[in-house]
C-alpha cells in the first residue's frame, strides 16, 4: 500500500478506524472520513474524524479528517477531490460509514428506512460514482464495500438495514463487471467485529447482552478484519473481484453467490395448480430455511 491514497469512509468508529490506522501503517495516505454522528445518525463533530487522522500522523503515517456528508453525491465528490488535492490522487475507498435504525418491519417508519439507506447504500454509490473517473483514468483502483450477514443470511428488526447490505451487493458485483476493463476492482466484506453495529442486539437481558458483548470484544475484533481490507486495496489482490468476503476473529472466508441449484421443466408449461402438486415436494430438501446469523455460524469464532 505504500504511496496508494484510501478513503475510509465511517472512520471514526471501531471498524473503520481500524481500517484506516491498518492502511496507514502499510504505507498509504489515508482521508478518514466519518461526521460523528450517533449510532442511530443523530448529532455530529468533526473532531471524530480528525482525531483518528492525528492519532495515525502521530504514529508516523499520513492522514487527514473529514467529516462531508457521504448522503450526496456532490458531497462524495468533494471527499475524493479533496484526497486528489491533498495526495495528488485516490487508490482505493472503504464504504464502511454506517447507522442503525432498528425496527421490526410491520412498525418501522419510512424516515427509518431511508436513513439507512442514504448511508449504507446511496452512501457507497455516491463515493464510489466518485472516485470512477479518477479510477477509469489512471487505469486502476479497488473499492471495498462493507455488507452484512444481516443481509446475507437474515436479521429479525433490520429489515432496513439488511436491504441496504443486500443492496451494495448488487453494486459492487455491478462495478466489478463494469469497469474491468478499467482496472478496477470491486468487493464485499461482511465483518463480524465487535462496533457499534453489533451494540444494538434485541431480545437479551441486561446480563446477557453484557456477557454477550464481552465475548465479542475478546474474539471478534476490528483489527481482525482490517487486514482483510488491506489486501483487497493493494496489488496482492490485482485478479480478485466481485467477491464477497467474510471476517470473524481469525476466520477468514469466501460466501457463494445467487445461482439455481435445482431445475424443474414441464413440456406443456406450468400452471399454479401443477407447480402446487411438483414444486413443495420436489424441492423441500433444497429450499433456504429462514436461518439467523447464529444458525450458520454455530461455532465460536477465536
Amino acid at each position: 500500500m505504500v504511496d496508494k491514497v484510501v478513503i475510509v469512509t465511517g472512520g471514526g468508529g471501531a471498524l473503520g478506524k481500524a481500517i484506516a490506522a491498518a492502511m496507514a501503517a502499510e504505507g498509504a495516505s489515508v482521508v478518514v472520513n466519518d461526521l460523528g454522528v450517533s449510532l442511530k445518525g443523530e448529532g455530529g463533530s468533526s473532531t471524530v474524524a480528525d482525531m483518528v487522522a492525528a492519532e495515525i500522523t502521530s504514529a508516523g503515517g499520513r492522514a487527514i479528517g473529514d467529516a462531508t456528508s457521504i448522503t450526496t453525491f456532490d458531497n462524495a465528490q468533494q471527499i475524493v477531490q479533496r484526497a486528489v488535492d491533498t495526495f495528488g490522487r485516490v487508490d482505493a475507498v472503504v464504504n464502511s460509514a454506517g447507522i442503525l435504525r432498528d425496527a421490526i418491519f410491520h412498525k418501522m417508519e419510512e424516515a427509518e428506512f431511508d436513513a439507512v439507506m442514504k448511508v449504507h447504500l446511496y452512501g457507497a454509490w455516491n463515493m464510489s460514482r466518485a472516485a470512477a473517473p479518477h479510477f477509469r483514468q489512471q487505469g486502476s483502483g479497488a473499492f471495498v464495500h462493507m455488507t452484512s450477514a444481516a443481509g446475507l443470511i437474515g436479521s429479525i428488526g433490520q429489515a432496513n438495514y439488511a436491504a441496504a447490505k443486500m443492496g451494495i451487493v448488487g453494486l459492487s458485483r455491478s462495478i466489478a463487471m463494469e469497469m474491468q476493463r478499467f482496472g478496477v476492482r470491486s468487493n464485499c466484506i461482511a465483518p463480524h467485529a465487535f462496533g457499534r453495529m453489533i451494540e444494538s442486539v434485541p431480545g437479551l437481558s441486561p446480563e446477557q447482552q453484557e456477557a454477550y458483548m464481552a465475548k465479542r470484544r475478546a474474539t471478534t475484533r476490528a483489527d481482525q478484519v482490517a487486514p482483510l481490507a488491506v489486501f483487497l486495496c493493494s496489488d496482492g489482490a490485482k485478479d480478485i473481484s466481485g467477491q464477497i468476503f467474510g471476517a470473524r476473529g481469525n476466520e477468514v472466508y469466501l460466501y457463494s453467490q445467487p445461482r439455481p441449484i435445482r431445475v424443474l421443466q414441464r413440456g406443456d408449461g406450468w400452471t399454479s395448480q401443477s407447480l402446487a402438486s411438483t414444486l413443495p415436494g420436489a424441492w423441500r430438501s433444497s429450499l433456504t430455511p429462514l436461518e439467523r446469523t447464529r444458525d450458520v455460524f454455530p461455532w465460536d469464532a477465536v
